[in-house]
């Protein structure tokens, strides 16, 4: 049975649902390398967080302000997949950064840097682990 990382480390102070998604995780098959390729996209480090199921880590964010965070996951029930839900990182001031990264990292850009007028750009690829990934800009 997984075990939702965001019982242990949700914020108790907030009561009312500020955003639409309060966690996500990323399911993995090998953990340093989905590990390394969001690390090398993102410029960021994902920190481990050994649980006794499997391998996980907490991608940065600000759960003092009751950020919107997640995680990597490998463990028995987290299966990568290109179908059903699609996750919008945040790709930064200008998308055209992490995707210049994508195919170095292992990655496959599926949908360049598009325009979706007023809402910024987006763009989708398929990480080392299968998954079907988006990320966003304003730029």
């Amino acid at each position: 049975m997984l075990t939702p990382i965001f019982a242990v480390s949700f914020n108790k102070k907030q009561q009312t649902m500020k955003n639409a998604i309060n966690w996500f995780e990323i399911p993995a098959t090998d953990y340093e390398r989905a590990k390394k390729i969001y690390n090398t996209l993102l410029g960021i480090e994902i920190a481990d967080m050994p649980m006794p199921e499997g391998k996980y880590g907490m991608f940065p964010y600000d759960n003092d302000n009751n950020g919107v965070g997640g995680g990597l996951i490998q463990m028995a029930g987290a299966t990568p997949s290109a179908d059903g839900i699609t996750i919008y990182l945040n790709g930064g001031d200008d998308l055209s950064a992490p995707l210049a990264r994508v195919e170095a990292a292992g990655g496959k850009v599926l949908m360049p840097k598009t325009d979706i007028g007023e809402n910024g750009f987006m763009a989708q690829l398929l990480d080392t682990e299968g998954n079907k990934v988006a990320l966003h800009s304003w730029n």
